[in-house]
């Protein structure tokens, strides 16, 4: 494909997608996308509510013949994962993405592209911009936060909503239909630190992990990717076996839902063992890369001996608290589906690790299609924190979307796609936690799937949009709201 940026706004879904990437819109900082949406809105004569929580819920009438069927209820999240390369110079806050085009490909310049799911939101706006297109009553709702606490999806009023028919555009790959999804927590220990002068004849040294492909904590956690935290942890506890030590930083990872790429500490070495911290290291090096020889075969330790002292390092016992933690804590896939063929059923991810001046925070995203497995995950975590003394807390609970095995909206979509390309859809439930789980407690009524066009790399810098596949979907999803006419007499 040879088409310059212009030449692709020039479609509608792109014309959209370009000016949302346009908009600053991470997690917490969607006010001036959500803003966008109710102008939009609002020119276009459309009934439009922005709530306390800054969802945008947009209506539009059926076109002429439609107005028998069902109100179709299509939902999206208008944040992002900020997530950028070491070195990138762009202020997520304030800053525009710069779009790319590379072979078929859309991303962004060394930046997450956002499609997760700026792409939802352009299909969206897109139809509701449309006079062309036929179609069923229109109930668009955009939520916010989705990435980091579902706060949008679970604050939003059932109230807002009669449509029985629900469509989610959070899905990352072309001709399969999300019919289930696992629901999630994320759990919180908190480490008090304790502060001990710094030892005479010390040297200081700070060690990283880097060089691992990372990716989203739900749609990654099986292919058995390296997390930073994990393997520092490691390095530490390997180190401590050697000689003693004491650290006076550590962090690791960003967001909870996506697999740590990098992590780092800085520890204090008596003299007489420096020499056998770049030794004890690049032992671990070879381990990493040799366990990790598939799926991170980059992964690196680095090193570096630093000159400046701090007048005070965490204590022997918070060090050592900090290394059983990061030891203990579960990590990766903790149980496989036995009903469906290679699905994850339940899994953990220990995404952040960061430190204040009082306490050092290890959060985790846990995820599980069946209530009580997550519930056990979350109880492991609690236990090892009242064994390090941590504190305990949770947030954005969410549940689990269940299958549906009479859905009407699953077979129309089926036929459609059957009908265009001569083959059916595969029919898939993931280990992700999507919107329709809170959706389907708050309407239990509705009729539910999920789809979207392919995407790659989601929740990295090399996040990475199929334009062809963008086009296919869109051209899918209206060919389906038109077929509904006469489906649902």
């Amino acid at each position: 494909m040879d088409m310059t940026l212009t030449e692709l706004k020039k479609h509608p879904v792109f014309h959209y997608f370009a000016e949302l990437s346009s908009i600053p819109r991470g997690s917490g900082n969607e006010k001036g996308v959500s803003d966008y949406l109710l102008d939009f809105a609002t020119k276009r004569n459309l009934n439009v509510i922005q709530d306390e929580a800054l969802n945008i819920i947009i209506k539009k009438e059926a076109t002429e013949g439609y107005e028998h069927v069902p109100a179709i209820i299509l939902q999206g999240h208008m944040d992002m994962v900020c997530e950028k390369n070491k070195g990138t110079v762009h202020n997520f806050d304030t800053d525009p993405l710069e779009l790319q085009i590379k072979g078929d490909m859309l991303y962004a310049n060394g930046t997450t592209l956002g499609a997760d799911n700026g792409i939802a939101v352009a299909y969206a706006l897109a139809l509701l911009d449309a006079s062309d297109i036929s179609h069923p009553p229109l109930e668009v709702v955009i939520t916010t936060e989705e990435e980091t606490t579902m706060k949008g999806a679970l604050e939003v009023s059932p109230e807002h909503f009669s449509g029985e028919i629900f469509i989610n555009l959070d899905s990352e790959e072309e001709g399969k239909l999300l019919v289930s999804s696992a629901g999630g927590i994320t759990a919180a220990q908190g480490l008090p630190i304790q502060r001990d002068s710094l030892p005479e004849h010390t040297n200081v040294f700070h060690v990283q992990i880097g060089g691992l492909f990372g990716g989203h904590s739900g749609m990654s956690i099986h292919k058995g990717r390296g997390n930073a935290n994990k393997l520092l942890g490691r390095l530490l506890n390997g180190l401590s076996e050697e000689f003693d030590f004491n650290l006076s930083s550590i962090s690791g990872g960003l967001k909870s839902n996506a697999i740590p790429r990098e992590a780092e500490a800085v520890i204090h070495v008596p003299a007489a063992h420096a020499t056998r911290v770049p030794e004890v290291a690049a032992a671990w090096e070879v381990t990493f890369k040799k366990e990790l020889r598939t799926s991170d075969p980059k992964v690196k330790i680095t090193v570096e001996k630093v000159d400046d002292l701090p007048e005070r390092v965490y204590s022997d016992e918070t060090t050592r608290c900090v290394i059983h933690s990061l030891m203990l804590i579960p990590n990766g896939v903790q149980s496989m589906s036995q009903e469906i063929a290679e699905l994850t059923e339940s899994s953990t991810n220990l995404g952040v690790v960061s430190s204040t001046a009082s306490t050092i925070t290890f959060i985790s995203e846990i995820r599980s299609s069946v209530k009580s497995l997550k519930e056990q995950i979350l109880k492991q975590n609690e236990v090892i924190a009242r064994v390090t003394g941590s504190s305990f807390t949770t947030q954005a609970d969410y549940p689990e979307w269940p299958y549906r095995k009479d859905s009407k909206v699953q077979k129309l979509f089926e036929e459609v796609y059957e009908e265009r390309y001569g083959k059916r859809p595969e029919i898939v439930a993931i280990h992700a936690g999507l919107e329709c789980g809170i959706f389907a407690e708050k309407l239990p009524h509705i009729d539910a799937i999920s789809l979207g066009p392919d995407m790659f790399d989601v929740h990295t810098p090399e996040e990475h949009l199929s334009i062809p596949s963008t086009i296919r979907t869109w051209e899918y999803l209206v060919s389906a709201l038109i077929e509904m006419k006469a489906y649902y007499n």
